[in-house]
């Protein structure tokens, strides 16, 4: 069957290889098409950038997204009109002279930091406590009824969350796309700008540092456990410690977006590893060095803004990174852990062989009153066999017509700059539909060379599967809460994402060489291969 991939609305549509592969379930696509436009929508509105939203469709189960226009977003052209036509259009229709308006307003003010404030004083505590809530309902004593009750309230827990993960990013990725856009102008590559930012994340290294603790603890016994079990039984301290760093980590879904991921509570052979492969890490001298090397390389005149723009960028660096577990993947592993009850339901009832089906659900199907009403297996299978092969399939980089984008030189001072910030992250987040390396090449993380065996695999749990501590973990790309697992690679090497990617920040904060973006990976390096990774080349080489 030959399968055609077609544009899913006027425009251009970029891939977006750097948070979700192909072959999405039916659940996560509504939750995105629910939630992303219609925060981002708001954000934009709110930063007074001169985009409507970020819009979201998904094409074979394969991801696409496009900044809609403000004006005549669907009348997209491949030229731009002439320069004065433009600079007329933004300067009489009310709405780009509102977001002009607002745009000023937002670079004098900085409202990121009040947003970054109300994280820390009781925003972040408000989601986990929602969280904790849905997780400690025992969900196995509920009868049928109540449990699709229960599997509706977490579902509307995370389409709540979803949309303010994405709200939250503009103002997280606000600052961070201002610094990068500043830049632009001094000639600093934003490779050199954003090793600056390493070590602003306490959220990020925080699984490190407390899996570094309970191993301190384990090693104190002499005793080398060969499960988590045997772990905890060691002392009444440790298992203590190891509740504690569960009890917000459980069910946080770690290997994916989708709720096909894995949840780090299912996989006690990798809390095991992973608290004993922990390590802390201070890299505070060396930022501090890096820092001076790289504004003595701005233009003195601009030293004021470039500390200015580095301080902001730093102190929204753990929101970004904080923000996508406690309202992502922490809420979407709720779901997953009341989807895996309801399969597990059809599994005694003898409709289905696999409780792990239920994921294949249609978001309609959350309606049901009992589990009885729900497919049964068969029909599941056929979901999921239906998802694999659309995973299999070659997605094009982008679909549609190009679309010219207005020269930034017509666009009032703050728009101009607002826009500017807002390619920025679009494209260091690597969303962008570009391939900015091919092969074997990518973006570098890191001064450090590796050499290693490479764990290689379409997904990540499979890579999970086999990788040992020191290996070198090779996947299409990673979510923020891979911090609770990476402790125990050597290197990582992605295939998508850019130098702000989620694995690139993960490489920085925990120290492990990294090189992302590298097209080829999944493809070029065979699984146990020995490679070498080079973050400074940017490069991978597969040794004979």
């Amino acid at each position: 069957m030959n399968v055609v991939f077609e544009a899913p609305g006027p425009g251009q549509w970029a891939l977006d290889r750097s948070h979700m592969p192909g072959g999405c379930t039916a659940l996560v696509q509504e939750l995105m098409s629910a939630t992303e436009p219609t925060a981002m929508r708001r954000v934009f509105a709110e930063l007074g950038a001169p985009v409507e939203t970020m819009s979201v469709a998904f094409v074979h189960g394969h991801i696409y997204t496009r900044l809609r226009p403000l004006i005549a977003p669907d009348r997209p052209s491949a030229k731009s009109p002439p320069k004065w036509v433009l600079k007329l259009v933004v300067r009489v229709h009310p709405e780009m002279r509102r977001r002009a308006r607002t745009a000023a307003h937002v670079f004098a003010s900085a409202p990121w930091n009040a947003v970054i404030h109300d994280w820390h004083h009781g925003g972040r505590a408000a989601i986990v406590a929602g969280n904790l809530a849905l997780q400690d309902v025992p969900i196995a004593q509920l009868d049928d009824a109540e449990l699709m009750v229960h599997l509706r309230e977490c579902w509307h827990n995370c389409l709540r969350n979803w949309e303010q993960h994405f709200w939250l990013h503009g103002y997280d990725l606000g600052p961070l796309g201002r610094f990068l856009y500043a830049a632009e102008s001094w000639g600093v590559p934003a490779d050199d700008l954003l090793s600056l930012l390493e070590g602003a994340s306490p959220s990020t290294s925080g699984p490190a540092r407390e899996g570094a603790s309970i191993a301190a603890l384990v090693r104190a016994t002499g005793v080398e456990p060969a499960t988590l079990d045997e772990l905890r039984s060691l002392s009444t301290e440790i298992d203590a410690a190891v509740t504690a760093y569960l009890r917000e980590r459980e069910w946080v879904l770690f290997s994916r977006y989708d709720f096909d991921g894995l949840t780090l509570g299912e996989r006690p052979d990798v809390v095991l590893g992973s608290i004993l492969a922990s390590a802390a890490l201070d890299t505070t001298a060396q930022v501090q060095a890096r820092t001076q090397v790289v504004r003595a390389a701005v233009p003195a005149k601009h030293h004021t803004e470039f500390d200015q723009l580095l301080a902001s960028a730093r102190d929204a660096m753990d929101l970004r990174d904080d923000n996508g577990p406690v309202t992502a993947e922490w809420p979407a592993g709720v779901v997953r852990r009341a989807l895996l009850e309801v399969g597990a339901r059809l599994v005694a009832a003898g409709r289905s062989d696999r409780r792990e089906l239920a994921i294949e659900l249609l978001p309609s199907e959350l309606a049901a009153t009992g589990v009885a009403e729900l497919p049964d297996g068969n029909e599941l299978q056929a979901r999921a066999d239906a998802r694999g092969a659309q995973r299999l399939l070659a997605a094009p980089a982008v679909l549609g017509s190009p679309e010219a984008a207005p020269p930034l030189d017509v666009l009032p001072h703050a728009l101009s700059q607002m826009v500017g910030a807002v390619q920025a992250v679009v494209r260091h987040l690597g969303m962008d539909g570009q391939v900015a390396a091919s092969g074997l090449h990518g973006v570098g993380i890191g001064t450090r060379s590796v050499t290693a065996v490479a764990r290689v695999a379409a997904s990540p749990e499979d890579a999970l599967d086999r990788l040992q501590p020191g290996e070198v973990l090779v996947v299409a790309c990673t979510t923020p809460a891979y911090n609770l697992v990476l402790s125990l690679a050597g290197g990582i090497i992605t295939a998508a994402g850019g130098p702000m990617s989620h694995a690139a920040v993960l490489a920085r904060e925990l120290g492990i060489p990294a090189v992302v973006g590298a097209h080829a990976a999944l493809v070029m390096v065979p699984d146990g291969a020995t490679v070498t990774i080079d973050p400074v080349a940017g490069t991978v080489s597969v040794l004979p």
